[in-house]
């Protein structure tokens, strides 16, 4: 993983984020992503963040568990066992019913979850860069990609003047990484003593 440069600024209030999210988009700014200590809604549009798609591959898993089970069912029923019970035809598309739903509903509640897991980066052993330790408790934590062109004290000026109240430079790796939090880490951002 490669090393990127973040600035970041924490606000305390939900009502003092939503505008200067938007006046940090107008300035051209890249937001590398928002940390917030409960859900507020209407923050991916105030980003400018895409629709999910997550429902469109929950559909597309539920198709997958119903062609399964009537493909499954009828070849055993018509094929491979066909067995005579009570009169019933080979083919009993109604008796498949309770079955083809189960699968169907297995399929995308498991699919989903996955895609979810793999979409956020969320698995045991995998860990990410922690902006501000009080991201997850009262603070709205916006993290700001620097590029080579970014002026940081520039950058910091313009976000304690949209209301931040702390607001630092910190150097991390983009993604995940395979490691555990219980055990000491690296901190990218503490200073180096030679």
């Amino acid at each position: 993983m490669a090393l990127k440069k973040f600035v970041v600024g924490c606000f305390d209030e939900e009502k003092v984020l939503f505008p200067a999210v938007d006046k940090v988009r107008h300035a051209g700014y890249k937001i590398h992503d928002i940390y917030t200590p409960f859900p507020v809604h209407g923050l991916d549009k105030a980003m400018g963040l895409r629709d999910t798609s997550l429902h469109t591959a929950g559909f597309i898993y539920g198709l997958t568990g119903t062609t399964t089970a009537v493909t499954f069912m009828s070849w055993v029923f018509t094929k491979d066992w066909p067995m005579n019970i009570g009169g019933k035809p080979h083919f009993a598309l109604p008796a498949w019913i309770p079955i083809t739903f189960e699968l169907t509903v297995l399929m995308a509640a498991v699919g989903m979850v996955l895609t979810f897991c793999y979409i956020c980066q969320l698995a045991p052993f995998i860990k990410k860069h922690h902006f501000h330790a009080r991201a997850t408790d009262d603070l709205f934590v916006m993290v700001i990609e620097c590029t080579d062109k970014t002026d940081e004290s520039a950058l910091s000026a313009y976000l304690e003047s949209v209301g931040a109240k702390e607001i630092n430079t910190q150097v991390a790796e983009d993604g995940w990484w395979i490691g555990r939090y219980d055990r000491e880490q690296k901190l990218y951002n503490e200073p180096t003593i030679a």
